[in-house]
């Protein structure tokens, strides 16, 4: 399913530039449809595919009085990177001409993929991405550009 944002008026848009089609995607539990469909519609449409995985610190970070050691903070980013890198490289096999941009942030998903999509011709989720129809509800509200939301298997 592909919903347009109200926030998008066809009439008043001036032309942009399309540089990318941004995922947003769950590393730890993704979801194979959309990926596969966001790799196609970049390799289709000849742009980068923006691989957006959103983390937060460990719970046992938060409660911390003294805030997270820097060490700690480094060593918890370079798993959620490799564990990207893990991720996507099945289908950067199969779409060897996609360009492949990933992105490790620590931010809701929702924020993360608004701040990121920017650019973007389409943003690709996966149902459940997010977690709940709130994270569908933010995208819809600020995304500037189509979202396109996958079904599971």
């Amino acid at each position: 399913m592909v919903l347009i944002p109200d926030a998008i008026d066809p009439v008043a848009a001036p032309a942009r530039r399309v540089t990318q089609v941004t995922l947003g995607i769950d590393a730890r539990h993704p979801a194979e449809r959309a990926i596969d469909f966001a790799f196609d519609a970049a390799q289709v449409r000849g742009v980068r595919l923006h691989a957006v995985h959103a983390w937060e610190l460990p719970s046992c970070a938060a409660g911390s009085p003294f805030g997270v050691p820097e060490e700690d903070r480094a060593t918890w980013e370079d798993h959620e990177v490799q564990l990207l890198a893990d991720t996507l490289r099945p289908w950067r096999v199969k779409h060897p001409r996609a360009p492949v941009l990933e992105d490790v942030v620590v931010l809701d998903p929702a924020n993360a993929l608004i701040h990121h999509a920017e650019g973007a011709e389409l943003l690709v989720v996966g149902r459940g991405s997010g977690g709940d129809a709130g994270f569908v509800q933010a995208l819809l509200r600020e995304a500037r550009c189509p979202v396109s939301i996958m079904p599971e298997a």
